[in-house]
């Protein structure tokens, strides 16, 4: 097994065959880790990342709702 997605993969989650609208379409399913390559171009996406998003692994940064004040004595 490959530590990034392959082609055909990318395809099967996107739909697309263009990295522009595979990249975009990650983006909006939530994979913001995907980036396009400086060399080939090609979509970039590490399986560890789709493995966690698919699972539902919630961020480690993920910003508070409420901010956490401290008691002033």
């Amino acid at each position: 097994m490959d530590i990034t997605l392959s082609a055909a993969e990318l395809f099967a989650i996107t739909g697309y065959q263009r990295p522009g609208d595979q990249l975009a379409e990650l983006h909006l399913q939530g994979f913001h880790r995907a980036r396009r390559s400086r060399v080939t171009g090609q979509v970039i996406l590490e399986r560890a990342h789709y493995d966690a998003i698919c699972a539902g692994a919630r961020s480690v940064n993920v910003p508070r709702l409420r901010p956490s004040l401290r008691a002033v004595a």
